[in-house]
């Protein structure tokens, strides 16, 4: 095996282990709010998007529309998002958070964004742009093959043979 090769078999190692961590640092988050995960990142979007029509939603979060009603009936409930009227649009409805419930989510950030903010200091600029850089495109690249497994499962089912 080459440098070359040993080096992208340990990225791609290390960006399963980034992948899992994620995923159980968010649904532990969830947890704690009384939240599932999927939950949890749609009000991420909406937070970061701001307001949505819950096609947006669907489309940005790769979930089917009718999986969003549900999903949207669901914060409602918990008083994390409301439907407000769209307008741009008066025969639709947008989905925003409710802020004063999102500011209980804030503090659970703070001691991992203290970490990756001193993390960021072992890196010089040309590093940490070359970091950006990559963790948008595998972002992008991720959300791709979200939409393949999503629009064609038939491509990725296990052979039944």
């Amino acid at each position: 095996m080459t440098d070359r090769e040993d080096l992208t078999a340990r990225m791609l190692a290390a960006g399963r282990e980034l992948s899992t961590a994620a995923v159980m640092f968010h649904t532990a988050l969830a947890a704690r709010q009384g939240l599932s995960a999927t939950e949890e990142k749609a009000l991420d979007l909406l937070d970061r998007l701001g307001p949505l029509t819950a096609r947006q939603l669907a489309a940005h979060a790769s979930l089917a529309p009718a999986s969003v009603t549900g999903l949207v009936d669901r914060l409602e409930r918990k008083g994390f998002a409301r439907r407000v009227p769209n307008p741009a649009d008066k025969r639709s409805v947008l989905v925003e958070t409710v802020p004063d419930r999102l500011t209980g989510l804030a503090p659970l950030f703070d001691h991992y964004v203290a970490s990756l903010t001193e993390l960021v200091t072992r890196y010089n600029d040309i590093e940490l742009a070359a970091i950006v850089d990559f963790l948008t495109e595998a972002a992008a690249r991720q959300r791709d093959a979200t939409r393949l497994l999503k629009d064609d499962g038939e491509t990725f089912a296990p052979d039944s043979r």
